[in-house]
């Protein structure tokens, strides 16, 4: 797996930015039966630092446009396949994308991670994608109506949204209403990201104002900075919190107030190799790829 994140700067590639694949056996066979079981099974794992587990990943940080010739210049449309996915995919992703190279050896997943809103905006700019998977189903509906997409798209996972903070939880959060509170550090994805329009969906329907300190372009930033303790909250995916493997805490939502994010997946109009992107769609769909996606938290839809 080759991975880009559009993102303008170089990054090295150690322990943190290497992707963990390693699970608890009981999370890996099975989705969990509620948000809290889904922390619980986090909070109950050992501590694991990002390791090598499959790692035959490259991740170098670059601009996507300056990513794709680089790949161009040493592969064939044929023995690649481009898959923009959102950022709140990137672990379940590339454990997707080492399966789906495993299966087909001759075929390389170049994986570009970025905000769903910003893919799209690399689509509609006419950016070479084979697969689009997105944290919103109004996202991707922007591009049917523009013709980019080939329908029918599908929604292969869902997923809801849980606070973030450090481990410890330092400023003591225990639900929504702590995040009106000035003192504490709060963080949101920012308006138009669909973890922070849903973010603020579910802060509305408590009836809170948050105090945000920060907003950021996608829940991946979000995370990194609450796991450094640059905030002490923050609403993500309950996904991104089982992903963080111990290096976050969990709070759960109220279901009254939570929200489903529906993940849907397809292939891009003008894709340089669709025979191969279909392939991999239906991977994804698949029941080895449902097990990868249950190992990572996400749900069947």
């Amino acid at each position: 797996v080759t991975q880009w994140s559009s993102v303008g700067q170089m990054a090295a590639t150690d322990s943190r930015s290497a992707l963990s694949i390693d699970r608890n056996a009981q999370v890996r066979n099975r989705p969990p039966s509620s948000v809290a079981e889904a922390l619980r099974s986090v909070h109950s794992r050992p501590h694991h630092r990002l390791g090598n587990r499959y790692m035959r990943i490259r991740i170098i940080v670059a601009a996507f446009s300056i990513a794709i010739v680089a790949v161009a210049c040493g592969s064939s449309d044929d023995d690649v396949v481009l898959v923009s996915a959102a950022a709140s995919l990137t672990d379940v992703f590339t454990s997707l994308a080492d399966a789906f190279e495993a299966d087909n050896p001759d075929l390389d997943v170049v994986l570009n991670v970025a905000g769903s809103s910003s893919l799209r905006e690399q689509i509609l700019a006419g950016a070479p994608v084979d697969v689009f998977a997105s944290a919103s189903t109004a996202t991707m509906a922007e591009l049917v109506e523009a013709g980019l997409i080939v329908e029918p798209l599908v929604v292969f996972a869902t997923t809801t949204m849980a606070i973030a903070t450090p481990i410890g939880n330092p400023g003591g959060v225990t639900g929504l209403d702590d995040l009106a509170d000035d003192d504490l550090l709060v963080g949101l994805c920012a308006p138009g990201v669909p973890c922070g329009d849903r973010a603020r969906e579910v802060l509305a329907s408590a009836g809170v104002t948050p105090a945000v300190d920060t907003n950021e372009p996608n829940v991946r930033a979000l995370l990194t900075k609450i796991e450094e303790g640059e905030l002490e909250a923050g609403i993500t995916y309950v996904t991104d919190v089982v992903a963080a493997d111990g290096r976050v805490e969990g709070v759960p939502i109220p279901d009254v107030h939570n929200v489903v994010a529906a993940y849907p997946i397809a292939v891009v109009t003008d894709a340089p190799n669709s025979s191969d992107a279909d392939a991999f769609v239906r991977f994804v769909l698949s029941d080895q790829g449902r097990a990868i996606l249950s190992s990572f938290g996400f749900e069947a839809p």
